[in-house]
């Protein structure tokens, strides 16, 4: 789903007044076509199969909210179907007035990982799940031994990663812990984009930023900041090696998807995967 097929399924959503889709701005691109337009945001979801992701998000917003969690709210409370594409709506969120941080982060995962279960159920993160309709949207466009690499990859760190011994309980997690999933706005810091929201290994949430020190230049008084506000350093568990394998994984079967379309992102899918095969965990990835 590039850019133009995201606005017509907006246009045809029914959901802005007539005339405005083209006015709408385009926040980011990837699972989701996310378009800001007066007060509200709409997602388009890049395929039907992400429909009971929407609907679950939603369903995760309302959760937060009686938690009074910080954390983005819906507009509407029911996802659309509209030509194959899942559509939701959401409350716009005031412009930001600085970068969200490592310890902003932090301190939104420590409330979320003191939350009980929800009464409505939550999946595993499959972090690994998305993997086949990734290379299977990339199609031609990659090599197929690289295809297959993955494949095979995927399949030994999922068994590893059922293996573990975790050192923090399990629970509620928000499943993508970044800070760019992170927004500040004047009264702070809240949690967007909730479709990852899973039970499983609280782990999972602290790996992503120990992967961001190895992979993607964050420095290490950045990630130092993180882990003082958040009181742990995943690093020092033994299980920290398998959950990073398991997400450069899926990292790189993500970027395969935008392959066909996107010559950059080629190029970073053959960076990463190279980076992988010869074992060398010191080179750099990059957006596209």
């Amino acid at each position: 789903m590039d850019e133009a097929r995201a606005r017509e399924v907006l246009d045809a959503a029914r959901l802005l007044p007539p005339g405005t889709v083209t006015e709408a701005r385009l926040l980011a691109l990837g699972e989701n076509a996310v378009f800001a337009a007066d007060d509200v945001v709409v997602k388009v979801g890049r395929d039907a199969e992400l429909l009971e992701r929407a609907r679950r998000e939603l369903r995760v917003a309302r959760w937060l909210a009686a938690a009074d969690v910080p954390a983005a709210r819906a507009a509407e409370p029911e996802a659309l179907l509209v030509d194959g594409h899942p559509v939701t709506v959401w409350q716009r969120l005031s412009d930001p007035v600085r970068p969200a941080g490592p310890q902003d982060l932090a301190i939104l995962l420590r409330q979320v990982h003191a939350l009980p279960e929800p009464e409505f159920p939550l999946p595993r993160r499959e972090l690994l799940g998305g993997v086949e309709r990734w290379l299977r949207l990339a199609g031609d466009a990659i090599d197929p031994a690289d295809a297959a690499y993955l494949r095979a990859r995927r399949d030994s760190f999922a068994s590893e990663a059922a293996a573990l011994t975790p050192h923090l309980p399990a629970g509620p997690i928000h499943g993508d812990a970044l800070p760019r999933n992170v927004h500040v706005g004047p009264e702070g810091p809240v949690l967007v984009d909730l479709e990852t929201f899973s039970s499983d290994l609280r782990e999972h949430d602290l790996v992503v930023m120990a992967l961001s020190c190895d992979r993607y230049g964050l420095g290490a008084t950045v990630y130092g900041e993180f882990t003082d506000a958040y009181g742990w350093d995943v690093r020092t568990w033994e299980g920290c090696a398998v959950l990073r394998g398991a997400r450069e994984t899926a990292s790189c079967a993500w970027v395969a998807q935008h392959a066909p379309s996107n010559p950059k992102a080629l190029k970073e899918f053959r960076r990463r995967v190279a980076s992988l095969r010869d074992g060398d965990a010191t080179v750099r990835w990059y957006p596209f």
